[in-house]
Protein backbone atom coordinates (compact mmCIF):
# COMPACT_ATOMS: atom_id res chain seq x y z
CA UNK A 1 0.00 0.00 0.00
CA UNK A 2 1.48 3.18 -1.14
CA UNK A 3 1.63 6.13 1.44
CA UNK A 4 -0.74 9.44 0.78
CA UNK A 5 1.84 12.01 0.04
CA UNK A 6 1.22 15.22 1.79
CA UNK A 7 2.44 19.17 2.20
CA UNK A 8 2.06 21.14 4.84
CA UNK A 9 1.65 24.61 4.95
CA UNK A 10 1.67 26.40 8.52
CA UNK A 11 3.02 29.72 9.37
CA UNK A 12 4.29 28.44 13.66
CA UNK A 13 7.20 26.16 13.30
CA UNK A 14 6.72 23.71 16.38
CA UNK A 15 3.11 22.64 15.24
CA UNK A 16 4.01 22.20 11.84
CA UNK A 17 7.31 20.21 12.96
CA UNK A 18 5.25 18.21 15.24
CA UNK A 19 2.08 17.82 13.11
CA UNK A 20 4.75 16.32 10.30
CA UNK A 21 6.01 14.14 12.60
CA UNK A 22 2.77 12.70 14.02
CA UNK A 23 1.02 12.09 10.99
CA UNK A 24 4.22 10.26 9.63
CA UNK A 25 4.21 7.74 12.60
CA UNK A 26 0.46 6.65 11.62
CA UNK A 27 2.83 4.34 9.18
CA UNK A 28 -0.17 5.69 6.37
CA UNK A 29 1.16 9.62 5.85
CA UNK A 30 4.30 10.70 4.19
CA UNK A 31 4.75 14.86 4.60
CA UNK A 32 6.59 15.31 1.38
CA UNK A 33 7.43 19.13 2.25
CA UNK A 34 6.21 21.43 4.98
CA UNK A 35 6.88 25.41 4.77
CA UNK A 36 5.87 28.12 6.36
CA UNK A 37 6.23 30.76 3.94
CA UNK A 38 3.00 30.94 1.48
CA UNK A 39 5.13 31.84 -1.37
CA UNK A 40 6.84 28.59 -1.60
CA UNK A 41 3.74 26.53 -2.05
CA UNK A 42 3.53 26.22 -5.61
CA UNK A 43 7.32 25.47 -5.99
CA UNK A 44 6.75 22.67 -3.46
CA UNK A 45 3.69 21.21 -5.48
CA UNK A 46 5.68 20.92 -8.66
CA UNK A 47 8.38 19.59 -6.96
CA UNK A 48 6.86 17.29 -5.05
CA UNK A 49 3.18 15.84 -6.66
CA UNK A 50 1.42 15.61 -3.14
CA UNK A 51 -2.03 14.00 -2.69
CA UNK A 52 -2.81 16.38 -0.49
CA UNK A 53 -2.26 19.79 0.86
CA UNK A 54 -3.09 21.19 3.90
CA UNK A 55 -3.07 25.20 4.60
CA UNK A 56 -3.46 26.99 7.79
CA UNK A 57 -6.25 29.40 7.71
CA UNK A 58 -4.27 32.38 8.91
CA UNK A 59 -1.21 33.23 7.69
CA UNK A 60 1.32 36.46 7.77
CA UNK A 61 0.39 38.37 4.22
CA UNK A 62 -2.89 35.98 3.48
CA UNK A 63 -5.04 33.51 4.29
CA UNK A 64 -5.38 29.52 3.01
CA UNK A 65 -8.62 29.84 1.50
CA UNK A 66 -6.93 32.97 -0.52
CA UNK A 67 -4.09 31.03 -1.38
CA UNK A 68 -6.20 27.85 -2.05
CA UNK A 69 -8.10 29.91 -5.05
CA UNK A 70 -4.67 31.33 -6.09
CA UNK A 71 -3.33 27.59 -6.32
CA UNK A 72 -6.42 26.40 -8.39
CA UNK A 73 -6.41 29.03 -10.55
CA UNK A 74 -3.28 28.18 -11.25
CA UNK A 75 -4.25 24.79 -12.41
CA UNK A 76 -3.37 22.83 -8.88
CA UNK A 77 -5.72 20.06 -8.75
CA UNK A 78 -5.88 18.33 -5.75
CA UNK A 79 -7.41 18.08 -2.55
CA UNK A 80 -6.93 20.88 -0.30
CA UNK A 81 -7.97 20.84 3.88
CA UNK A 82 -7.86 24.37 5.87
CA UNK A 83 -6.34 23.25 9.75
CA UNK A 84 -7.35 26.11 12.03
CA UNK A 85 -7.70 26.79 15.72
CA UNK A 86 -11.25 29.27 13.98
CA UNK A 87 -14.06 27.35 15.13
CA UNK A 88 -16.05 30.51 13.47
CA UNK A 89 -19.23 29.86 11.49
CA UNK A 90 -18.10 32.37 8.66
CA UNK A 91 -14.42 30.77 8.40
CA UNK A 92 -16.26 27.18 7.58
CA UNK A 93 -18.91 28.37 5.46
CA UNK A 94 -16.08 30.64 3.80
CA UNK A 95 -13.48 27.30 3.22
CA UNK A 96 -16.29 25.16 2.16
CA UNK A 97 -17.95 28.02 -0.22
CA UNK A 98 -14.67 28.20 -1.90
CA UNK A 99 -13.97 24.64 -2.64
CA UNK A 100 -11.95 23.49 -0.13
CA UNK A 101 -12.54 19.58 0.38
CA UNK A 102 -12.27 19.70 4.22
CA UNK A 103 -12.43 21.83 7.37
CA UNK A 104 -10.02 21.09 10.08
CA UNK A 105 -9.13 21.91 13.53
CA UNK A 106 -5.93 22.19 15.25
CA UNK A 107 -7.56 20.44 18.55
CA UNK A 108 -8.36 17.39 16.80
CA UNK A 109 -6.88 14.30 17.79
CA UNK A 110 -4.08 12.97 15.20
CA UNK A 111 -5.89 10.00 14.53
CA UNK A 112 -8.99 12.19 13.15
CA UNK A 113 -6.77 13.81 11.18
CA UNK A 114 -5.01 11.37 9.89
CA UNK A 115 -8.11 9.77 9.00
CA UNK A 116 -9.41 12.93 7.60
CA UNK A 117 -6.55 13.08 5.41
CA UNK A 118 -6.93 10.08 3.85
CA UNK A 119 -10.83 10.36 3.66
CA UNK A 120 -10.33 13.76 1.37
CA UNK A 121 -7.66 11.43 -1.07
CA UNK A 122 -10.49 9.46 -1.45
CA UNK A 123 -12.81 12.68 -2.45
CA UNK A 124 -14.88 13.30 0.65
CA UNK A 125 -15.47 16.39 2.04
CA UNK A 126 -14.40 16.14 5.82
CA UNK A 127 -14.99 18.30 8.64
CA UNK A 128 -13.76 18.16 12.03
CA UNK A 129 -16.44 16.65 14.14
CA UNK A 130 -16.76 19.64 16.59
CA UNK A 131 -17.80 21.95 13.30
CA UNK A 132 -20.61 19.61 12.28
CA UNK A 133 -23.25 21.44 14.73
CA UNK A 134 -22.10 24.16 12.99
CA UNK A 135 -23.14 23.23 9.39
CA UNK A 136 -26.88 22.57 11.30
CA UNK A 137 -27.03 26.12 12.32
CA UNK A 138 -25.73 27.22 9.23
CA UNK A 139 -28.27 25.08 7.23
CA UNK A 140 -31.02 26.26 9.78
CA UNK A 141 -30.41 29.73 9.91
CA UNK A 142 -33.18 31.94 8.42
CA UNK A 143 -30.04 34.91 7.53
CA UNK A 144 -31.92 38.40 7.00
CA UNK A 145 -29.37 38.48 3.98
CA UNK A 146 -31.29 37.43 1.22
CA UNK A 147 -27.22 36.86 -0.06
CA UNK A 148 -26.13 34.82 2.46
CA UNK A 149 -24.78 31.76 2.01
CA UNK A 150 -27.66 29.70 2.42
CA UNK A 151 -29.99 31.46 1.06
CA UNK A 152 -27.80 30.77 -2.65
CA UNK A 153 -28.53 27.04 -1.98
CA UNK A 154 -29.92 24.16 -4.17
CA UNK A 155 -32.54 22.29 -2.37
CA UNK A 156 -30.48 19.18 -3.32
CA UNK A 157 -27.15 21.18 -2.14
CA UNK A 158 -28.66 21.98 1.32
CA UNK A 159 -29.89 18.24 1.25
CA UNK A 160 -26.40 17.09 0.68
CA UNK A 161 -25.20 19.75 3.46
CA UNK A 162 -27.67 17.59 6.04
CA UNK A 163 -26.16 14.59 5.45
CA UNK A 164 -22.43 15.96 5.95
CA UNK A 165 -23.75 17.63 9.37
CA UNK A 166 -24.39 13.86 10.28
CA UNK A 167 -20.71 13.06 9.44
CA UNK A 168 -21.87 11.11 6.48
CA UNK A 169 -19.08 10.46 3.86
CA UNK A 170 -19.55 11.36 0.30
CA UNK A 171 -20.53 7.97 -0.85
CA UNK A 172 -22.55 6.92 1.84
CA UNK A 173 -24.67 10.65 0.71
CA UNK A 174 -24.38 9.31 -2.94
CA UNK A 175 -25.94 6.01 -1.84
CA UNK A 176 -28.29 7.45 0.08
CA UNK A 177 -29.36 10.62 -2.83
CA UNK A 178 -29.10 7.36 -5.01
CA UNK A 179 -26.87 9.58 -6.88
CA UNK A 180 -22.95 9.70 -8.41
CA UNK A 181 -20.15 10.25 -5.85
CA UNK A 182 -18.88 13.15 -8.81
CA UNK A 183 -22.47 14.81 -8.44
CA UNK A 184 -22.01 14.80 -4.45
CA UNK A 185 -18.46 16.15 -5.11
CA UNK A 186 -19.61 19.16 -7.51
CA UNK A 187 -22.68 20.27 -4.63
CA UNK A 188 -20.00 19.92 -1.94
CA UNK A 189 -17.95 22.48 -4.07
CA UNK A 190 -20.46 24.88 -4.77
Amino acid sequence: MSLTRIILVDDHTLFRKGLAELLEQSGEIEVTAFTGNPDDVAMLLKAHRPDVLILDLNMPGTDGITLMQQLRAADFDLPVLILTLSEAEDDLARALRAGANGYLLKSMEPDEVVDAILRAQRGETVVAPAMTAKLVRLYDQKGQDANSLLDALTPREREILTHLSRGESNKAIARALDISHDTVKLHVRH
